[in-house]
């Protein structure tokens, strides 16, 4: 009996008894020594080798994304390696399971609303009022602005989109973002920052990243940080006064 469902293929990577092929050059004669970590993640994205703009531009988000301090991914990377410290890998994985809609993955939404306005037939300034006046009626966060500790400005954005600029971008989402901004500010009638995320969102959009992996470059840059947090934490111990502060501070109120 012969299935009607097609066989299914990959055009990332094979390997043989001798050789890997990755994208269809070789792993060893090709691309070892030859492409960087950055170089080799955006060929992995998109079969092409990169140009030094794009490589340039992802550089910028993977070290912007790397680092925040004692966030509440690394504290769950400390705490549970304190809890299995025989599993870095677990550490690591918890830390990551933080990068949601409310830290880190927000540039997602940012970049439907840029891409909104990208494709707006009543142009961009139109359609950002209309967006930024939606939230501020309905009170929500807009994704890609605002911070809880960087006020009145981010300061990661404007050196972000400076060196995109300088690289050679062609503009059109770093434009969208700051239109967006502008709009977002008169909405709700104060100034709410562009954030890291935000800055992100244009950047990635500016050298084709597509919108359902944009998370996965927070990813791929987070780990690397909760690594050195791991490394801190097997050299300078936090996790068991952060678990006996929370014990010590919130009473219970059960019968």
């Amino acid at each position: 009996m012969t299935s009607s469902t097609p066989t299914p293929t990959t055009g990332l990577a094979r390997s043989d008894k001798d050789r890997i092929f990755v994208r269809g050059a070789d792993l060893v004669q090709e691309l070892i020594g030859e492409l960087s970590f950055t170089e080799m993640f955006l060929f992995e994205l998109t079969g092409q080798r990169p140009s030094a703009m794009q490589t340039k531009v992802l550089d910028t988000v993977l070290v912007t994304l790397m680092e925040h301090g004692l966030t509440p991914s690394a504290i769950a990377t400390r705490l549970i390696y304190h809890s299995a410290p025989d599993a870095l890998q677990s550490a690591v994985a918890a830390g990551l399971l933080g990068v949601g809609p409310t830290f880190i993955g927000t540039m997602e939404g940012c970049a439907l609303l840029l891409q909104q306005l990208l494709d707006a037939p009543e142009g961009m300034e139109a359609r950002a009022r209309e967006l930024a006046e939606q939230h501020a009626a309905q009170k929500r966060p807009v994704h890609g602005f605002g911070h809880p500790h960087h006020k009145p400005d981010d300061p990661r954005p404007p050196k972000m989109i400076a060196v995109a600029e300088r690289a050679g971008v062609p503009g059109r989402h770093i434009a969208a973002l700051r239109i967006l901004s502008a709009e977002v500010d008169r909405a709700f009638g104060r100034h709410l920052t562009i954030n890291a995320t935000g800055a992100s969102a244009a950047l990635l959009g500016e050298i084709g990243i597509p919108l359902k992996v944009m998370r996965g470059v927070a990813v791929v840059s987070r780990s690397a940080g909760l690594v050195g947090h791991i490394l801190e934490e097997s050299r300078v111990p936090s996790a068991k006064f952060i678990w006996e502060t929370v014990d010590h501070s919130i009473p219970y109120d059960g019968a």
